[in-house]
Formats: C-alpha cells, structure tokens, sequence
C-alpha cells in the first residue's frame, strides 16, 4: 500500500548524474553556497542575513547591467522595441531589489551591533556594480575611479562605461534619427560627464507628449525611463530607511556621513527632462 502523502518519482526523471549535467553543476552551487563567510567571533546568527542581503543584490545588479548594457546597444541599433523589452525586465528587478530591504530590516540595531565592528571599511558605497549602473543611467563621475584601483576587473567596467554613451544619450540619438529636432548639444556632448539639464531637450518631449498618437513608441519609451527612475529612487528611499533604523545617523563603515548622504543621492535624477516637461503638458 502505497502513503499518499509520498509522491512517487515518475519513471521518467533522471537519478544518475554521474554523466548527466545536474541542476547544481550548472548552477555552480557549490561555489554559491559555500561563498558566505562570516567575520564576527564569535560567529553571529544574524550575519548571515547580511551577508546573503547583500550577496543577491550583487547578483540582482549584475542583471541589471547586463539588460541595460543590451538595451543601449538595442537602442543604437534603432530596436526600440526590444529596448522596451529590456527596460521592462529592468523594472521588475528593481521592484524585487526594493522589497528585499524589508528582509534586512528584520535585522534590529542591537543584532547589527554586535557584528558590524567586525566589517571594517567594508561598505556598500564600494559596490562597483552599483555605480556601474549609475554610470550606465547618466551618473558620472570620474572621481570614484580611483576607489577601484585595487580590483582591475571593476576599474577597466567602470573606465569602459565612463567613456560610452547613457542609456539617455542612446534614447536621445534615436529620436534625432527619426526626425525629432534634438539639440546638438545632446548629441555632440562628452559623454565622460554626467548629463546637464537641457532645456530645448524638454520641448522635443513636449511634442511627443502632446503627439502621443502619432509617436506612441517614443512616447511609451519616455514613461518606461520614468517608472525606472523612479523606481531607483525608491530603491534608494528604502535604502535610506532601512539604514536610518538599524544605525541611526552613524557614520557609515565606508567613511561616508551614513544617512545624510543618502538623503542627498535622492536629490540626484538621470533624466531630468522627462520631468520637467509634465510641467509644460497642458499649458
């Protein structure tokens, strides 16, 4: 008689893996698992949230920049529509990136307390990944460079992107292809440094705006850069919580001045065009 709470394996699924590729041998898990290595002693429980918090959102951002960097190409080759595709995968990371600060937040000032002595000047504000994809949104600055020289994997990304065109500056070149009256500035600018507010960039939205119709794939563009950054910012804003809670108005490990220095980064915007020109719609 067979339990019926027990699921029979059916007889088709494979058992030896002795020559067949297993789910683990692709996935690497050995190395994945065993890639959490805690520093406080004696060991705390709760390092190991830390740890895996920030392990996964790594590897969240390695996505991220990974379909960003695809969707610039896209957009230079004039395939908005797989771009939007890839902004909309984007999108849905960063919603998953957000929520996950709620998990850290489980993590109480007195738990965190008794193992952040033990991380050093290890900081989040060190994430080459993290700035890579700012680099890749429109927020330059060469000055963080030389934070990288030690890893010559993160230094030679971030120069790569520093010197190639945004996202924004991608979109931008594609509207001046299809008949959109850009500014030369936009288009002739150096690329090396974080984009400037331009105000003629704000009339040329205003007309695809106010044309919808007529430009519905440059319009549908235009909103998904807007529900990405703001996403970001929201991403940003619970990040800003989530530290606010478990250490106050602390210095942060890196050196920075912890929660003001996040409050400043939500004053930052990678396309401050698309929001000026909700000012002018209707007017």
């Amino acid at each position: 008689m067979t339990d019926s709470s027990t699921r029979e394996i059916e007889e088709g699924v494979v058992r030896d893996f002795r020559v067949n590729l297993s789910y683990g041998e692709y996935l690497h898990l050995d190395e994945v698992l065993a890639a959490q290595h805690p520093v406080s002693r004696p060991e705390h429980h709760d390092e190991l949230l830390f740890i895996v918090q920030h392990q996964t959102s790594e590897l969240w951002l390695k996505l991220v920049l990974h379909e960003l960097r695809a969707v610039q190409a896209q957009l230079a080759a004039d395939d908005l529509r797989r771009a939007l595709k890839g902004l909309a995968r984007v999108k849905h990371i960063q919603r998953t990136l957000t929520d996950q600060w709620s998990v850290l937040a489980t993590l109480t000032p007195s738990e965190y307390a008794e193992f952040r002595s033990f991380l050093g000047t290890s900081s989040g504000f060190q994430s080459d990944q993290y700035r890579a994809v700012e680099f890749v949104l429109g927020n330059k600055n060469a000055a963080m460079l030389p934070m990288f020289d030690h890893d010559p994997r993160a230094q030679a990304l971030l120069t790569d992107l520093l010197a190639a065109p945004t996202v924004y500056d991608e979109f931008v070149r594609y509207l001046a292809r299809h008949g959109h009256d850009v500014p030369a500035s936009m288009l002739d600018r150096d690329v090396t440094h974080a984009h400037v507010f331009t105000p003629e960039l704000v009339a040329v939205f205003r007309r695809i705006y106010d044309n919808a119709h007529e430009y519905w794939e440059a319009y549908e563009a235009c909103e998904e850069l807007v529900d990405l950054e703001e996403n970001f910012q929201l991403w940003r804003f619970r990040h800003l919580k989530a530290v606010e809670r478990t250490i106050g108005v602390k210095r942060g490990t890196g050196g920075s001045s912890g929660i003001e220095f996040l409050r400043r980064a939500l004053e930052l915007t990678f396309f401050p065009e698309l929001y000026a020109v909700r000012t002018e719609i209707g007017q």
